[in-house]
């Protein structure tokens, strides 16, 4: 048995480790004893902070994402063709499929003729057709996910305009939809045609949350189920809920600035390696084709791709925060 037989063994038996210390260990004590003290306050407490929590706990809890249970648990086809959806840029699964297949040929092709290893090309065009979509994909949605966040308090206040002036909510969320640019428009534009077509307001915007699935828009949809349950200023309401998604996006941005200079570094100490390995390559190939033949090159070259990716995961733990 060759060593790299040995390494995949290894890695397959530490895999099956792993997996199965996952599966027997159950839930945390600490996180379920936690939870019970939580249920226990809610239930027991004369304070109307934890009394309008606890209210709020349940209506969470009652509005079930149906689009997105769907998208996860139908095929994985459908959640695909869902994050597609949330691109904005009307791509289809034909056009997903045929750009992978693509550039995983273009890859293996290029690969196989500058380094003559055909399991290693193939190996390289599958990693880069199915990676580079799927980070495209993601770009788009946190490029629409953005542009979205930053008019959607707009949307909110010109929503709080309307009912102060004695507008009710389906025909300002009309007026959203024509004056408001970008996805927020398109978004309550096919919010108010459900509407027209017979659905409910709640059932439409629920629907859209399910799609977008945005923490601002979720929020917005339990404001008017809570607001519809308990009544109330809906106006005052809304207002204060755009106040606070403005201040939510301000510290993403303070977070950002913060955390960019550590980003940068990540990114050029990441990169540097795979860039002086290209260029060393493409000067003189014989110098670094050993990393294409010999076993010792090869498991070094793995254990380092690995330990970097260790690196890499750990960083972008440390700057991502969620608010």
């Amino acid at each position: 048995m060759s060593i790299i037989q040995l390494l995949l063994v290894a890695m397959g038996l530490m895999a099956f480790m792993v997996l199965g210390y996952l599966g027997f260990s159950g839930p945390s004590a600490t996180k379920e004893s936690a939870r019970r003290l939580q249920a226990v306050r809610y239930r027991h407490s004369e304070s109307t902070l934890d009394k309008v929590e606890a209210q709020l706990r349940k209506a969470v809890a009652a509005r079930k994402p149906r689009a997105h249970q769907i998208a996860g648990s139908q095929s994985r086809t459908a959640a695909l063709a869902l994050r597609l959806h949330r691109t904005g840029k009307g791509w289809t699964l034909s056009q997903y499929a045929y750009t992978s297949l693509g550039i995983a040929l273009a890859i293996t092709v290029l690969m196989y003729l500058k380094s003559g290893a055909a399991l290693l090309s193939l190996g390289f065009g599958v990693v880069a057709g199915v990676g580079i979509p799927h980070m495209a994909v993601n770009r788009a949605i946190n490029k629409r996910y953005v542009a979205f966040t930053t008019k959607f308090p707009d949307a909110i206040e010109l929503l709080v305009r309307g009912l102060r002036s004695g507008l009710p909510v389906t025909e300002t969320l009309g007026v959203i939809a024509s004056e408001v640019p970008g996805p927020v428009g398109e978004e309550f534009k096919s919010i108010t045609e459900r509407i027209k077509i017979g659905k409910t307001m709640e059932d439409a915007l629920q629907d859209t949350a399910d799609r977008l699935n945005m923490p601002e828009f979720s929020f917005f949809c339990i404001t008017l189920a809570i607001q519809r349950e308990t009544g109330g200023n809906l106006a005052e309401t809304l207002s204060n809920l755009a106040d606070v998604l403005r201040k939510r996006g301000q510290m993403k941005l303070k977070i950002k600035a913060m955390s960019s200079e550590s980003k940068a570094s990540a990114y050029i100490v990441g990169a540097l390696p795979f860039i002086v390995f290209g260029l060393i390559w493409f000067v003189n190939p014989t110098y670094i084709s050993g990393f294409f033949s010999d076993e010792r090159l090869i498991v070094i070259g793995l254990g380092g791709l690995t330990w970097m990716s260790i690196g890499g995961f750990i960083m972008a733990k440390m700057v991502s925060f969620e608010i």
